[in-house]
């Protein structure tokens, strides 16, 4: 543990936060709610990092990230202990179905993913009727799973003798690292397209589900469980809604203020310098993008787990290439969110892993407007087109390769019923790996960030106490437990802990380690 600040210190102590995304938002309503004065710096003029929804001309709303929104439990409890009601802030839309399924190949199969545990067997059916029975099994297991594991997510790794702690010996049980995630899915479904229904959400890890561990069948596990909600007004509704909530808790938020380097005093967090002037602080939080930000914030002495070389050689999740197209029309027949499985799904991501671009690639769509026509004018409809590409350790030309993958992408529209989309453009925008390090200041473009190999997990993951440095922490992706949404948000929550141990402060109580806490799903 860090030495403790002075009494005075203690009272009430001042928290400089690097980056409004959604670890960031979170971490400072917990301790704004406990009394400390946070300030966050925003290099932008809005909240939300990637997860932020964007208007464009025309009138069309884009989610920029994550369009998914996933177990709310966790969110739901920090707004609580801020006085705050998350369906009261945000419209939470579940969905049914939550995604349609196409499956490639001589003879095309479209499934639609329900969180009805009956109408879902009778969808798994269309594949391959013996893989029906598996999905009870595959739900069961998958209880016992998660809240084995739960321990493990809730908590804070200091070392490697972190994990001669009891509750996380149980849950490293479940971690199976022998077995990829596909293999260890054999267990319940013996058809490969059956497994890959279940397993495709390795992508939001950037990873391939024949190499990610299986642990992470939990993630498809929770959809089903809890189900995926569409936010009104889009997913960027939600960290607008924090940041309102952080407001009247008193956070102040500085806009259009890049956070050069963090400020110390020996091995003390200071505050942060912006525009070479100095803010004063007791403890810093980093929000920012971990591979991006971390080489240029901290010296290299203080974070002796991940130098320099360390942080160009680690593994990185893949990248994206997006399509975001204001459709004049509706789109009839076209669900939600849809992913097109290619008929090679394998050979696309051995390709991408080898920093080979897919020419007959998987991709996912997301159309939304049909459930929010608040995301387009009357009459018009939004695409949200997402092909994972290789980083940029891939070496690609993005600037040369742009317009040739537009075409591609608008071409593998039509295995999704999308056949007269182009002529209906009325707004474009492209984003390559290359802008997703330029623009959005993503390392090395990938997406997802850090992959979530077991070398890069728990004790190995740069960590939420942060490096040989005092007070300074890390949350988002970039950090133990990892990325997305629920798990930044339960990130926040061990970061800020800390803090507040570091600090002296006493904290309120906060309900902990929620992903252990499930309940029936629909249909049982």
């Amino acid at each position: 543990m860090n030495a403790p600040l002075p009494a005075l210190a203690r009272t009430r102590p001042r928290v400089a936060i690097v980056g409004a995304g959604p670890g960031g938002l979170a971490a400072a309503l917990i301790l704004a709610a406990n009394g400390a004065r946070v300030t966050i710096f925003e290099r932008d003029e809005v909240v939300g990092g990637r997860t932020r929804t964007v208007t464009a001309p025309g009138g069309y709303r884009f989610d920029i990230g994550p369009t998914f929104f996933l177990y709310p439990r966790i969110l739901r409890e920090i707004m609580a202990m801020c006085g705050a009601d998350l369906e009261e802030e945000v419209d939470l839309i579940r969905l049914d179905p939550q995604y349609r399924l196409v499956f490639e190949g001589s003879n095309p199969i479209t499934l639609d993913a329900s969180p009805d545990i009956g109408r879902m067997e009778v969808e798994i059916a269309k594949l391959n009727p013996a893989d029906a029975k598996g999905l009870r099994s595959f739900m069961a297991d998958n209880r016992v799973k998660l809240d084995a594991f739960a321990p493990v997510l809730a908590r804070p790794f200091h070392g490697l003798m972190t994990y001669l702690a009891p509750e996380v010996m149980k849950g490293l049980r479940y971690l199976r690292p022998w077995l990829s995630l596909d293999n260890d899915l054999k267990r319940h479904f013996s058809d490969p397209r059956t497994r890959l229904a279940f397993t495709f959400q390795s992508k939001y890890l950037g990873m391939s589900p024949f190499r990610c561990p299986s642990m992470f069948s939990i993630l498809s596990f929770l959809e089903y469980e809890h189900g995926i909600f569409h936010p009104r007004g889009g997913c960027g509704a939600v960290s607008e809604a924090m940041a309102r909530v952080a407001e009247r808790l008193g956070v102040e938020f500085r806009f259009g203020a890049k956070v050069e380097r963090l400020a110390f005093e020996g091995r003390r967090a200071a505050g942060v310098e912006v525009d070479g002037t100095r803010h004063d602080a007791d403890a810093v939080v980093v929000n920012a993008d971990f591979a991006h930000a971390m080489p240029s914030l901290m010296p290299e002495a203080l974070r002796p787990q991940w130098p320099d070389a360390k942080i160009e050689r680690a593994r990185y999740s893949c990248s994206t290439f997006m399509l975001y197209l204001g459709i004049e029309g509706t789109l009839p027949g076209i669900a939600h969110h849809n992913v097109l499985l290619a008929e090679d799904y394998e050979h696309n991501l051995r390709q991408i892993e080898a920093g080979i671009i897919p020419e007959n690639p998987s991709l996912y769509v997301q159309a939304a407007a049909g459930t929010d026509p608040s995301l387009a004018p009357e009459g018009h409809s939004t695409l949200y087109v997402l092909v994972p590409v290789p980083n940029l350790h891939g070496g690609q030309d993005w600037a040369a390769e742009a317009q040739r993958y537009r075409r591609l992408a608008l071409d593998r529209l039509k295995a999704l019923g999308l056949h007269d989309i182009e002529g209906r453009i009325r707004y474009e925008r492209i984003v390559t790996p290359q802008d997703w390090q330029d623009t959005y200041s993503v390392g090395y473009g990938a997406t997802f960030n850090l992959a979530h190999n077991v070398r890069q997990m728990m004790h190995f993951r740069p960590r939420n106490r942060f490096g040989k440095a005092e007070g300074v922490y890390l949350v988002g992706g970039g950090t133990h437990p990892g990325s997305g949404l629920p798990v930044i948000y339960e990130g926040a929550r061990i970061s800020a802990k800390l803090l507040m141990e570091d600090l002296g402060m006493r904290p309120m109580p906060v309900a902990q380690g929620s992903f252990g806490a499930v309940q029936p799903a629909l249909g049982d």
